[in-house]
This record gives C-alpha cells, structure tokens and sequence, in this order.
C-alpha cells in the first residue's frame, strides 16, 4: 500500500472477490483504488469503461452496464463475497423522479436479489445523512426521524429502506453507511462555495449560523471498509463524518482564509429565493428544461446538517484521519493546480 502499513479492514479484504458500483463517482472510485491496493480482486459494475480508464482504475475487472438491468447485475455478482453498492444518480437538471426512483429503488433491488442469489457475505448499502432532512436539535444520530427533503432524498431513503427488508425479510447480511457532505481534492461538488469564497465580499442567503458537516473521501472510504469487515456492522447503520462540524458562516471564512481573502459576509434573505426555485422546478421540468435555479441549492444554505458519529466510532473503530482544515487546504490546492480558481 504505497509503502504504508495496512490496516485491519484492508487485510480482511485480500484476496476476496468485491464488487463496487459506481466506481466512477468521487466516493466509490477512492474506494475501489483502496481495495484494489488493499489486494482485493476488485470488479465494478459502471455505465462507462471510459469515465474508469479517466480515474485510473482502467485496470479493474469491470462490468459495462446499468445496475437498472437485471441480467448485468447477475453477471457482475458471479462469484462475489462483498458487495459495495454506491451506484446512484447524482442532483442534476433535468431528470424526472422517476429517473431517481429506477437507479436508486429499482437498482437497488437488483443488487439484493443478485446478492441473494449469490450468497455474498456483506451488502454494504450507501445510503446519506440527507434523509434526515433539517438537522433541528444538533448533532443527529442514526436515530433521528427521517425528513428527506427533495426526490434524491426520497428515492435514497426508499433504496435504504428496501435493503433493510431483504435484511429483515431474507436474511441478506446488509450494513448501511450515511455519509455526510464529500469533500476532497480533484471532486467538483465544493467547487462552487471555494468560488463564492474566492472575494473580499462574500453573499450568502439567510444568517449562515446554520450547521455543516462534511467527511473527507478518505476517512468515508475507511468507514466503507470498516462496514463491510467488522462482524457487528451487520444488521446496522452508520453516520459516517468528518471530526467535527461547522456553522456555514465559519466555514466558508475559513475557506477564504485559505485562499487569502478577507472573507467580509454579507446575507440576504433565503425565502424569496426559495420560492422562485420552486415556482421554477414547477413550471420548466415538466417541459423538459432545465431550471436556472433550484430550491436544494438554497436548502443547502438554510439546512442544518450536524451529526454524532459516535455510534461508527463504538462499533466500527472509526476515526476520521483527517482535520476540516487540512482537507480544505488540499482541496484549494487541487482547484487551484486544476485551473478552477485563481
């Protein structure tokens, strides 16, 4: 392993046959090149060789399909001792629900079935901390009531839910983890708030004390494998997130620290903007267009998202390696090497 020693959860998996789907994605792909250097016989099931060849596991046995076709789950579980379901369609404009509903839900019960039939040894489910929804009382535990907020909340909360039922139901070993907020270098998703940090004035809706909790992709993929190794993570859920969370106004000061602005906040009110990206999503995707604002993009600055991840620590050993400042700095330094901010 690049020299380091390796750890407990990555030994387990030498030798074994794993399957991952959606190694392609930023979560799933650092964990397929974990297991790959953990000496697993790693297969992925993607929807494009071309996009693995991209991230650098070109070499991986991989399976070309959808995890929406029966047949082509079949062939990727042939032989499989653990599974790591990550496959999910993304937030992106202009996809209908019922998109969501077939990768998520559908896909989801292919992948059981399939690993049913195989009589794989783990199913371990990705789930999201976003079926919580708004995080009222903070930190949430695996326990808080579920308040999924828009249709890949919903469709996520329903894949998790069916997965439990061939858990319960068929006695399928499943283990579920709810990662927080991704970050890391060379992923895109906290483009947008380095570049909203990127100035001396910053403008951002609502009062910003709202919380967010976000895990780097390096300690999600050791909780990944801790899930899919720990003898008790079987018939259980897991939050897994970084060290600590933040308000919204801290972290994106922080942010601009980093980048060297001065990072003065200025706030507007959230719910008139709310209101016109749900007049928009109303009115433009049913014909088919792409809305030019939505309301989960405001959410995002009205939603707190706070979590305990004692339970992962307790049971799995989890610790997160990596510090919210760290991750941030490295990061920049990738936005920056990549062009994407100056």
């Amino acid at each position: 392993m690049s020299g380091e020693q390796m750890s407990v959860e990555e030994e387990s998996h030498l030798g074994k046959q794993v399957l991952v789907t959606g190694a392609t994605g930023f979560g799933g792909g650092v964990l397929a090149r974990r297991l790959r250097e953990a000496g697993a016989r790693v297969r992925v099931l993607v929807r494009s060789k071309a996009k693995l060849e991209e991230k650098g596991l070109g070499d991986l046995e991989c399976v070309e399909g959808s995890v929406t076709d029966p047949s082509t789950v079949r062939k990727a579980m042939e032989g499989v001792a653990i599974v790591y379901h990550l496959a999910a369609v993304y937030r992106e404009g202009g996809l209908t629900d019922d998109t969501y509903r077939e990768v998520h839900v559908e896909g989801t019960r292919n992948l059981c079935e399939a690993a049913l039939a195989e009589g794989v040894e783990r199913f371990v489910h990705c789930s999201t901390v976003g079926v919580h929804g708004h995080i009222e009382n903070p930190p949430a535990d695996e326990t808080y009531p579920f308040s999924p907020g828009d249709i890949y909340q919903v469709t996520k909360f329903e894949a998790e839910e069916l997965a439990w039922k061939y858990h319960r139901e068929h006695g399928l070993p499943v283990a579920v983890v709810r990662p927080a907020a991704i970050f890391g270098p060379e992923d895109q998703r906290l483009l947008k708030m380095f570049r909203l940090a990127n100035r001396d004035r910053i403008l951002l809706l609502g009062d910003g004390k709202i919380f967010y909790h976000m895990v780097h992709v390096e300690d999600l993929a050791t909780g990944f494998l801790l899930a899919g190794t720990v003898p008790a993570a079987i018939g259980e859920v897991f939050i897994i997130a970084g060290d600590r969370y933040l308000s919204l106004n801290e972290l994106v000061q922080r942010i601009a620290s980093i980048l060297g602005k001065k990072g003065k906040l200025l706030h507007l009110p959230a719910a008139p903007v709310q209101w016109l990206g749900t007049f928009c999503e109303k009115t433009m995707i049913p014909l088919g267009l792409t809305p030019p604002i939505y309301r989960r993009r405001v959410d995002f600055f009205t939603k707190s998202r706070a979590f305990d991840i004692g339970k992962a620590q307790k049971i799995l050993g989890y610790s997160p390696r990596y510090r919210v400042e760290d991750g941030l700095k490295d990061t920049a330094e990738a936005y920056r090497r990549a062009g994407w901010i100056r």
